[in-house]
């Protein structure tokens, strides 16, 4: 039954093409500042529309008052 449904062309190479971009070059993790910038401003952006920093600080004092600070 192992033979009935081979690994096809098709999957390897597309596992190829995952690792190597069009410029040949692999395409393996990024920097961790560089991926920091990607989001930062993303990030800003939900905390100012959501009012995320409220919610941030009310979970840092709550926390805080757990481990007695």
């Amino acid at each position: 039954m192992a033979d009935t449904a081979p690994r096809t062309p098709v999957r390897t190479l597309g596992r190829k093409a995952s690792y190597v971009s069009s410029d040949g070059r692999p395409s393996g993790r990024r920097h961790p500042l560089v991926a920091t910038a990607m989001v930062l401003p993303l990030a800003t952006l939900l905390v100012v529309v959501f009012g995320g920093w409220e919610a941030v600080v009310t979970q840092a004092s709550s926390v805080g008052v757990m481990l007695g600070r």
